[in-house]
């Protein structure tokens, strides 16, 4: 690892100018990817300017019904919120299925949310990676492939973002706000995240140097009736292989309104929208699930190793479904 120095910033103005001052610094939450990152020469900051003193470790009420969420809230902390589990149980559930207590005790929110979406290739920096180094190739597509996206990748990365806590929020169309050096701004997490296209190396809409303050829930009173169900290689803490994130109100059989989100499929946390078209105002039956299943992942563009996350998302999402119908 090479040497870096480290600020522990008490104000936001404060870390704010800092990076701002020094090119290559980085903010520091958990440090559970970035640290990793840095062990293994994929990110080299200059300097560590750690923002777990600033005043923005929080749960609190808002105005509209809805929750804000201090960035700096440790995960473990969320997860164990009782207004989160009581009014937003999915994303409890995609915390705790995150990863392991030690690291839910370290990983903070807006941490989480800028996790480095990766592939074996980005992590290892004898190889070819547009991520790391643009236009130096991809070779995920003809190598290792087998938990890479089939969905929203490009020729130039087909890396997944590995956040089990974005899908949930995406699926409950949360605002992230942030600090950035022009000021303020509140950006719905439809618009946080950006697909690889021609500039994998981008991977959020945040300008340089932004700091992330907090994440808002907009008030949803049937997301009490949502889910988060992941499927992954092994039992104990590991990234997905697919999962889904949902929210379902049903009245008298039918469908009146439902969100869905898709994790490991994607560069981005993929919100299901040609599902949901397709399930409002339809009977609530497995069925109507399947076509809508069906509607989303038509678009799917799995290659070698990698086709078995079409029939595995399909089924989680109908699985899911299903059991929100009997539990409403």
């Amino acid at each position: 690892m090479k040497e870096f120095g480290y600020e522990r910033p008490a104000h936001p103005t404060d870390a704010l100018a800092m990076i701002a001052g020094v090119a290559g610094a980085r903010f520091l939450g958990g440090g559970t990817n970035l640290v990793d990152l840095m062990k293994l020469g994929v990110e080299t900051p200059a300097v560590l300017i750690d923002v777990t003193a600033l005043p923005y470790d929080f749960v609190t009420d808002d105005a509209d019904g809805g929750l804000r969420v201090g960035s700096g809230t440790r995960n473990s902390d969320l997860a164990a919120h009782l207004a989160v589990r009581r009014r937003y149980p999915a994303l409890a559930q995609a915390v705790l299925a995150g990863a392991s207590g030690q690291l839910r005790n370290m990983a903070t929110v807006g941490g989480n949310l800028l996790q480095r979406t990766r592939c074996p290739y980005f992590q290892d920096v004898t190889k070819p990676c547009n991520k790391r180094v643009p236009d130096s190739g991809c070779p995920a597509r003809d190598g290792e492939h087998h938990n890479l996206a089939i969905l929203g990748g490009s020729d130039l990365c087909i890396a997944t973002n590995p956040s089990d806590m974005a899908v949930a929020l995406a699926a409950f169309d949360a605002v992230v706000f942030v600090e950035e050096p022009a000021g303020p701004r509140a950006v719905p997490i439809a618009d946080f995240y950006r697909l690889p296209a021609d500039e994998p190396q981008r991977e959020t809409t945040l300008e340089p140097g932004a700091l992330i303050t907090a994440v808002a829930l907009p008030a949803l009173p049937w997301a009490a009736n949502s889910r988060y169900r992941k499927a992954r290689e092994r039992a104990s803490y590991s990234f997905a292989i697919g999962s889904v994130a949902v929210a379902l109100d049903v009245a008298d059989g039918m469908v009146r309104d439902v969100r869905i989100a898709l994790g490991a499929v994607a560069p981005i946390p993929w919100r299901a929208y040609r599902a949901e078209q397709s399930l409002r105002g339809q009977p609530a039956t497995e069925v109507a699930f399947r076509e809508a299943a069906d509607a989303e992942l038509e678009w799917a563009q799995p290659l070698r190793d990698n086709r078995y996350k079409v029939p595995l998302v399909r089924n989680l999402m109908v699985r899911t479904l299903i059991e929100l119908v009997q539990a409403s």
